[in-house]
Parts: C-alpha cells; sequence; structure tokens
C-alpha cells in the first residue's frame, strides 16, 4: 500500500498514495467515477521498479475534501490533476486512467501535452456507449446509503460491478473497505460526496432522460493528443465498443488496443492481458 499524503490544490485538501519510488519517473493513476486511490493497490508494485507511481484521489472521494455540489465535472477534476502535478512539481508523467479517470486523461493530455508522455486508458474512449451510460447511472443514482458491515457492501459491488464478481471474498472486503466509513448506528456509510451521486439518484431503476449525463463526445479533444495511447479494454464492457476503439487507434496513430476477454467494464489491470501489456508501454 502507498504512503497517503495530502496537497492542496484549488482550495481543496486533496489525498493520494505515495508508492514511490522517489526520482524515477512520474506515474499517475485516476480512478474511476465512484472509485478511490486504492483502485490501484494492486498495479502499482508492479511499476514501481521503473516509475515513481501515485494514485489521486478525485475532489469528494477516498480522503479528499468534497467540493461545491456544482463543481464535480470533468473540468475541475482536470484543473485539480493540474494543480496537484505543479504542487507536487511534475514536469511530466505519464497517465493511467480507469473510466472516468481516462476522460480526465484525454483532456488533460489534449490541454497539457507538454506534460503528458503516456497515456493507458482503461476501458473508457472519446464516446461511451448509452447502454453502459444506462446502467452505472441506475446503480449508482439507487445505491443504498448506508450499510450493516462490510459484507453488505461486497454484496453491492459483487452485484452491480462485472470486474468483481468473481473477486474472493477476502480480497473483495479488502478491496471495498476504502470506500466506505462508519457513520451513526454502528453502520457504515459512503466516504462519497452525496453530491456526485444526487444527479442520478432516483425512485425507480428506469433513469428518466434527465439523470442521464448526456452523451459524451470528445473526439476533438482526443485527435490532439500526441502522446502514445494504450487502450485495454473488457471484451465484455458496454461503455468502450469495438467500433470505438478502432476508430480510436484509426484516429491517433500512437494508439493500440488490448482486449481482455471473459471481462466486462473495467479491467482490474492486474490480467496477465492488461499487466503484460501496461509494463511494456510504459518502459518503451
Amino acid at each position: 500500500m502507498g504512503a497517503s499524503k495530502f496537497v492542496i490544490a484549488n482550495n481543496l485538501k486533496l489525498h493520494f498514495l505515495d508508492y514511490g519510488t522517489d526520482g524515477k519517473f512520474p506515474l499517475v493513476c485516476l480512478h474511476g467515477l465512484t472509485g478511490n486511490a486504492h483502485n490501484f493497490d494492486g498495479l502499482a508494485p508492479h511499476l514501481t521498479d521503473t516509475h515513481h507511481v501515485r494514485s489521486l484521489d478525485a475532489r469528494g472521494r477516498g480522503d479528499s475534501a468534497w467540493g461545491p455540489a456544482d463543481q464535480y465535472d470533468a473540468p475541475h477534476y482536470v484543473a485539480d490533476l493540474k494543480a496537484v502535478a505543479d504542487a507536487l512539481g511534475i514536469k511530466r508523467c505519464s497517465l493511467i486512467g480507469t473510466s472516468m479517470g481516462g476522460v480526465i486523461s484525454i483532456l488533460f493530455a489534449s490541454l497539457h501535452p507538454d506534460l503528458v508522455d503516456r497515456v493507458v486508458l482503461n476501458d473508457v474512449g472519446p464516446e461511451i456507449d448509452p447502454a453502459g451510460i444506462r446502467r452505472i447511472s441506475g446503480y449508482v443514482g439507487n445505491s443504498p446509503t448506508e450499510f450493516k458491515n462490510l459484507s453488505e457492501v461486497a454484496a453491492y459491488y459483487r452485484e452491480n460491478y462485472p470486474t468483481m464478481a468473481s473477486i474472493g471474498e477476502a480480497a473483495l472486503t479488502e478491496t471495498v473497505k476504502w470506500s466506505v466509513k462508519p457513520i451513526a448506528g454502528g453502520k457504515l456509510g459512503w466516504k462519497m460526496d452525496p453530491a456526485v451521486r444526487s444527479p442520478m439518484r432516483l425512485n425507480s431503476a428506469a433513469p428518466p432522460p434527465a439523470a442521464v449525463p448526456p452523451p459524451l463526445n470528445l473526439w476533438t479533444q482526443y485527435e490532439t493528443i500526441s502522446a502514445p495511447i494504450l487502450i485495454i479494454r473488457g471484451a465484455d464492457s458496454d461503455i468502450l465498443s469495438p467500433a470505438t476503439t478502432k476508430r480510436m487507434c484509426e484516429a491517433v496513430r500512437a494508439a493500440r488496443v488490448v482486449g481482455v476477454p471473459g471481462v466486462g467494464h473495467a479491467p482490474s489491470l492486474l490480467e496477465l492481458e492488461s499487466l503484460g501489456a501496461i509494463k511494456d508501454f510504459l518502459a518503451r
């Protein structure tokens, strides 16, 4: 596990995990919509021989401070990443972004090409399959607000997160414990700011149009990225379609895709296909 550290960025106290090793080329890991910095606890040790690995809690997640309710969006996450890089003295780095973290990576690499050496996009691209948007909006918006214990938290993740369905109980409990905190009555509640979920919180499992985020279209920004790109795609993903990955490789010549069989959204990055590709890609 990395060392827990904090930095002030855009007037917020943001948390990150520092896995070392100091002096090696910087690598910043960015989690998905409902994730946190600990999502990279398994991957980071495989990369510290060649990189100084840090994993950031986005505002409103993990141990980072909560921001204004109307500032949980990609432009603010990108601005936070830039402020964190500046505060840590990072002049150039590689990025690994899972889902929402990949969206942040696309925008950051487009806006700050001089700061980005390589980009790994984990099961996300310039556009998202509408079916995946509906699924995520449904379970994120209608998630419980409290749990009796970690076993209930683990059951929730097993039901709603495709890549966690096959994880052993002990490993899953270790993973999900970072997403919750003790609350009144001896129960557990989300660490994540409720304002992140509130636009999608509904009384039914079928989100009305207003609750579903608008279609993502970042092709213009994606096509300006000059850094090499590695795309990791779960073969059963309902977020990143084969057609989108094909177009991504055609639009940016320095992009290539690696498929992970039998996996939905998003691969853990510890699969043989994922891990081998990432290590090779970052070492070039």
